[in-house]
C-alpha cells in the first residue's frame, strides 16, 4: 500500500518501458495503482480484462 511499486513504475517508464496501471473500478484495493497513476508512471490506465491487449498494442507498435 506505499508508494515503493510506483516510484519503481514511474523509474521504468522514465527510462522507456511502456506501464500500464490497472484502473480503479477493476481494482480490489487501488492503492499502488492511484500511487503510479497519481506520480505519473503510468503511460495507460486500463481494466483487468483489458491489460493484455494493452500490452499487445504496444508490442505491434
Amino acid at each position: 500500500m506505499g508508494n515503493d511499486g510506483a516510484k519503481g513504475l514511474l523509474n521504468m517508464r522514465q527510462s522507456g518501458a511502456h506501464t500500464i496501471a490497472q484502473n480503479e473500478a477493476s481494482c480490489v484495493v487501488f492503492g499502488m495503482p492511484k500511487e503510479a497513476i497519481d506520480a505519473g508512471g503510468a503511460e495507460k490506465v486500463a481494466r483487468l480484462s483489458n491489460i493484455a491487449q494493452t500490452m499487445l498494442q504496444f508490442a505491434c507498435r
